[in-house]
């Protein structure tokens, strides 16, 4: 973990309430996909967590929804504005489980990391041999569509009124697939829709709220499997499916 001052280079928005923010800084911390950050924003007191959607030396992309009152002042800053950045937090997706054909699934706010994460598997498998599934509500918050397909993968849409791609839920599409591992990242309904189809094992990225977003304040601990309780900021966001105890 490390706090860096990164400073604001573009923030636009790019589909509804959904808006692209590229920063230039120190992202020497940032070493796995899934990984995310903790925003520090001036009038708030807790920071604002968000998964990094892409990173090289010096710069990273973030993607994130304005559905508050935070979220909704960063889409109102202006490039060259410097924002406190903890940066490298969370564990990120283990890539070497991914096997041959692995599917990326994201679902709304989820999709972000898994566009970092297909460009890690990129660097190790032939990108045609990476499907990824896109779930959203509708057409007019489908966003990085392109972006995916400019990396080669093999890329499904899901939305839930039909307006784009397939009709229905990722789920849909994911029951139609072979695939030899699969990584998500979306809301817990989506994840237990999931649970109940998938058929190899996983790693699931969890949405949560979080108090300081570094393991000290404990407030986003879950029970596991084992019975003992695990931190989402820190031993997580990424949990292995045997790992996750479904309620």
């Amino acid at each position: 973990m490390k706090e860096v001052i990164f400073r604001i280079e573009s923030n636009v928005q790019i589909a509804k309430n959904t808006y692209e923010m590229d920063l230039v800084g120190d992202t020497s911390e940032i070493t796995r996909p899934g990984q995310f950050v903790n925003i520090k924003l001036e009038g708030f007191f807790l920071r604002r967590p968000i998964s990094v959607c892409h990173y090289e030396e010096g710069r990273m992309t973030l993607i994130y929804k304005a559905v508050g009152e935070g979220t909704e002042l960063m889409a109102g800053l202006a490039p060259g504005t410097r924002l406190n950045v903890l940066t490298g937090l969370g564990n990120g997706f283990d890539i070497s489980l991914a096997g041959e054909h692995p599917v990326l699934i994201g679902g709304g706010a989820g999709i972000p990391p898994m566009y970092a994460l297909c460009e890690a598997l990129k660097g190790v498998l032939s990108p045609e041999n990476i499907k990824v599934v896109l779930g959203f509500n509708t057409a007019d918050e489908v966003f990085f569509l392109r972006e995916f397909e400019r990396l080669g993968a093999d890329v499904r849409v899901a939305t839930a009124d039909g307006s784009m791609g397939r009709t229905g839920f990722v789920t849909d599409v994911l029951k139609d697939l072979d695939y030899t591992y699969f990584f998500t990242c979306g809301p817990m309904p989506m994840f237990k829709a999931i649970e109940k189809i998938a058929l190899t094992s996983g790693q699931y990225s969890f949405e949560e709220r979080m108090g300081c977003g570094f393991g000290a304040c404990m407030g986003c601990s879950m029970m596991m499997a084992d019975g003992s309780y695990k931190r989402v900021c820190k031993e997580g966001p990424v949990f292995r499916r045997e790992e996750i105890l479904w309620k």
